[in-house]
């Protein structure tokens, strides 16, 4: 009955960073509880036992099911706990907690039901390459073209979303979630802003983003869910 924002942290193998990137979370903002939820997507590492830490809630997947997978998961608990907004994160400290405020204000103020954090509105310190970088942009262009959004930062996984929206939208991807989301809440039609982030480097470890076939993945993605 307590109104609450839950932080979805998909986490694979991720026992080095995920304990800072709870307890780095704020108690409460405005009035309503945070509280983390961590789903360790196959982890073989200390994950879980890491991450079971404050008010965290942490679930185990025995096989990885992807990006996609964790979040479905995440956002199931999420709901029916009643979370009022969920959020979702990284667990590898790339993205700024002290911006959670600013990231849900524009959901509880009731202007927003989708907020995207987005390195180009801020900084990108992230150490991705000039072809990753041209990559985002362009799969950006593509999802604004197809969808008339006028976002800029397609991939990014900081975002937050209106709890009540959850269950409308008919996510099915295991690894390239990001544009999924986006273009379902368009079809949605739920109000979608961006706010300004720095994207920092990995606290520790290395990027599970597939190297190869990762733009085959984004196109596929981005285009069966335009048209389904």
């Amino acid at each position: 009955g307590r109104d609450l924002i839950s932080i979805v942290i998909p986490a694979y193998n991720e026992a080095a960073t995920i304990r800072s990137v709870i307890t780095s979370l704020p108690a409460s903002i405005r009035g309503y509880d945070v509280q983390p939820i961590v789903v360790s997507d196959g982890s073989e590492d200390e994950t879980v036992q890491r991450a079971r830490c404050d008010d965290s809630v942490v679930v185990e997947h025995p096989l990885n099911q992807g990006q996609g997978g964790a979040l479905k998961t995440g956002f199931e608990i999420a709901r029916q706990r009643n979370a009022n907004v969920v959020v979702t994160m990284d667990a590898d400290g790339q993205h700024p907690a002290d911006k959670l405020e600013q990231l849900v204000a524009p959901v509880l103020d009731d202007e927003a039901d989708y907020v995207m954090g987005s390195r180009y509105r801020g900084v990108d310190r992230s150490g991705n390459g000039v072809v990753r970088k041209s990559g985002i942009r362009f799969f950006t262009w593509l999802i604004n073209r197809l969808t008339k959004a006028s976002i800029t930062d397609c991939t990014n996984g900081f975002r937050a979303i209106r709890g009540s929206e959850i269950g409308q939208l008919t996510l099915t991807e295991e690894r390239f979630s990001a544009p999924e989301l986006i273009i379902e809440a368009r079809k949605n039609e739920l109000r979608i802003e961006e706010i300004p982030i720095v994207i920092k480097a990995r606290e520790a470890g290395e990027t599970k983003k597939p190297q190869l076939g990762y733009a085959i993945g984004l196109s596929r993605t981005i285009i069966t869910t335009w048209i389904r």
